[in-house]
């Protein structure tokens, strides 16, 4: 069994308990995930099968989508609703639509996080989330993220008793990107405490929320059809790159783990990586090698057998 599928991982379960569940229902060891959701946020993961579970970091590196809402007046400790409010400000009315689109948009492009105490960042061999249940707060890197599109997807809402505001947003962004940490800079820029009040993933990977199956839904396909018919195939992993067909001869070539030419490869460009292909399956990956110009050194391979 192979293949690619999105999982809907439902609010309350780590990333890793639907691995390891998945691993019971496919009786398959060889099951990853591309890019952890947060206990509590439910959403898109896609998940790779046997052999895809080399193209993981080609499903991480697709853009992924959000939607949410930030609550304005309020901080906590795990910048989510989930934590302790740390920080209060009673606002005596709302902020001005324009000015907080103004604000989502100043985010667009690439934006500087430093991850949130409550992570799975490793500092030092420790996650930074075992540092923050002990009460500790470490020096913690920064990192470069990709934000496409921050907007407001909702009017403001203002509750005059609790002296807070909220509205909805979607954000479509790159990988490694904390969301949670985007709603607390948010209130950074508004000059007020904030946190991230809900979340759900809506598209990874290129998979949608109407693309998934639930853990029941793949546990009941399983038991029709124990092939795994309901998931991509591999190709689905390297969608996005250029597709070469190869001849048997190149396809025997590429067996050998040869370096290969442009030219000989039909290309007129030298794109980064190209999927090779033979018989209408993912036979390898292909990139750029770094010493030779105008070649092709073998990255992943999928298939030797012709």
């Amino acid at each position: 069994m192979e293949g690619i599928f999105g999982l809907w991982k439902e609010a309350g379960m780590t990333s890793h308990d639907c691995v390891f569940k998945l691993r019971k229902i496919l009786h398959l060891k060889r099951i990853g995930h591309a890019g952890t959701l947060d206990p509590g946020v439910a959403g898109v993961l896609p998940i790779a099968v046997g052999p895809a579970t080399k193209l993981v970091e080609y499903l991480q590196d697709s853009g992924k989508t959000y939607e949410g809402k930030i609550l304005l007046g309020k901080s906590t400790t795990t910048e989510d609703a989930e934590g302790e409010v740390v920080a209060t400000t009673f606002l005596t009315a709302p902020p001005e639509a324009s000015v907080v689109d103004d604000v989502l948009a100043s985010f667009n492009g690439w934006v500087t996080q430093i991850p949130p105490m409550y992570s799975a960042v490793k500092v030092n061999g420790k996650r930074l989330y075992e540092y923050a249940r002990q009460g500790l707060t470490v020096e913690r890197p920064e990192r470069q993220v990709w934000i496409e599109k921050f907007v407001r997807t909702s009017e403001i809402v203002y509750d005059e008793t609790a002296g807070t505001a909220e509205f909805a947003f979607q954000v479509i962004c790159g990988k490694g990107t904390y969301v949670r940490t985007l709603a607390v800079d948010c209130g950074v820029k508004l000059g007020v405490p904030s946190h991230m009040s809900h979340l759900v993933r809506t598209s990874s990977g290129g998979f949608q929320k109407a693309d998934c199956f639930t853990l029941a839904e793949v546990a009941a396909a399983v038991a029709q059809d124990p092939t795994g018919h309901f998931m991509q195939p591999l190709g689905y992993g390297v969608k996005d790159f250029p597709r070469l067909d190869l001849t048997p001869e190149l396809f025997q070539r590429t067996n050998n783990g040869q370096v290969l030419t442009a030219s000989e490869l039909g290309l007129s460009t030298t794109p980064p990586l190209i999927a090779l292909f033979y018989q209408d399956e993912l036979v390898s990956v292909y990139q750029v090698h770094p010493a030779k110009p105008n070649c092709y050194k073998p990255q992943k391979v999928f298939r030797k057998e012709g």
